[in-house]
């Protein structure tokens, strides 16, 4: 779907005028993205504390409001970037589309698949732009997997696991239930990394396990799922943080009948009978610079963005099948194909 912002506007130099919806970590990549790009013009900022919101907002000059339901409703505001808890995305996207504005949101568009597959539809009833943010496709470790993929031959076998200690665990967002989601629905971009390299899938296994402090918040969490794809490839992910965990691990294994693909923290290399080549890995910096450069390009000259909605949707209905993966103790069998459109 082509969206001509300027042709709405008829204003040749027109900038996309931009309400923000958090000010955390991903907000202030987002900010400082649109910031300095002379397409857009951040007009507003909306975050959890108002004293940090405050700080947040004199940074660039921009002004504060007091809830997200005021913020789209504003006249003067053409695109809302929701950078916030999980929980809120898809109340808020439905509120920014609703109002008839474009809207980029931090994966997962939704914790529930329903509601994103309402969400998307609305967006093309709306004629508005809904960006799902994916970083990971745009990364360096990504970029280097695809240009290597084919030396590996067939890949039968990947393993990528991602282990974060910390102690004690933070009591904040991303370690309560409710806030942030199922730990593959949260980090949504642990399985969407995959469906990208490797097509679609045919059956979920999954367990979890958490530790809890209180009943909304816990102090450690470690998740495993098996996914055997429709092209015969089983991969293995695991995600863990906190407390019980003991030994940081950021690793991508890509096994082929050729060779195989090792990424370690940002270290690639490509192993053969009797020979190991290292592999370039671009940096992870300038990512959301990018994101937001590709976005503002879309709307402006409708340039194609590198993910779609659709794609992402996708993603999110493997994560929910994992879900109740975890929760019956079954394999559970996928029966959504991935739409390109």
């Amino acid at each position: 779907m082509r969206i001509m912002y300027n042709s709405e506007a008829a204003l040749e130099k027109a900038k996309v005028r931009v309400g923000l919806v958090g000010t955390g970590y991903a907000a202030k990549f987002r900010a400082e993205a649109l910031f300095h790009d002379e397409r857009s013009h951040i007009v507003a900022v909306v975050g959890h504390t108002r004293e940090k919101t405050e700080t947040f907002a004199r940074e660039y000059q921009i002004e504060v409001l007091n809830t997200w339901q005021e913020l789209v409703e504003r006249e003067d505001i053409d695109l809302v970037a929701i950078s916030t808890i999980n929980r809120d995305h898809g109340a808020i996207a439905r509120a920014a589309l609703t109002n008839g504005k474009h809207v980029i949101v931090e994966y997962p568009l939704s914790l529930d698949v329903f509601e994103a597959e309402e969400l998307i539809a609305l967006a093309k009833a709306q004629q508005k732009l809904l960006h799902v943010e994916h970083l990971e496709l745009l990364g360096g470790l990504h970029q280097a997997l695809k240009q290597n993929l084919d030396k590996v031959g067939e890949v039968f076998y990947v393993r990528y696991s991602t282990i974060n200690p910390q102690n004690p665990a933070p009591r904040k967002w991303t370690y309560n239930h409710e806030f942030f989601g199922f730990p593959l629905i949260g980090a949504l971009s642990r399985l969407h990394r995959l469906i990208d390299l490797f097509g679609t899938v045919f059956t979920v296994n999954c367990h979890q396990r958490y530790w809890e402090i209180e009943p909304e918040y816990y102090r450690t969490c470690f998740c495993t799922s098996e996914l055997s794809f429709n092209s015969g490839l089983l991969a293995q992910v695991v995600y863990g943080k906190g407390e019980s965990i003991w030994q940081s691990e950021r690793k991508f294994e890509v096994h082929g009948e050729k060779g195989g693909l090792i990424f370690d923290g940002d270290t690639g290399i490509f192993v053969q009978p009797g020979e190991t080549t290292p592999i370039e890995v671009g940096p992870r910096r300038g990512l959301f610079a990018k994101d937001t450069s590709m976005v503002l390009d879309h709307l402006f000259d409708g340039t194609p963005l590198y993910v779609t909605p659709e794609e992402s949707l996708y993603t999110l209905k493997v994560a929910d099948t994992a879900q109740r993966a975890a929760q019956t103790g079954l394999t559970m069998f996928m029966k959504d194909t991935l739409d390109k459109s």
